[in-house]
């Protein structure tokens, strides 16, 4: 968990085009991940 708050704080501290880096990186064709991740409430 730690690590995971440290390399938020690392992410958030560096500039747009750094992060839009990482994000096309991760995520070349730009899909909407947000299905992927959600899950419904209550659940």
């Amino acid at each position: 968990m730690l690590n995971a708050i440290a390399r938020e704080k690392q992410i958030k501290a560096g500039s747009r085009a750094k992060k839009i880096g990482i994000i096309e990186k991760m995520n070349p064709a730009c899909k909407d991940l947000y299905e992927e991740i959600a899950t419904p409430l209550g659940s």
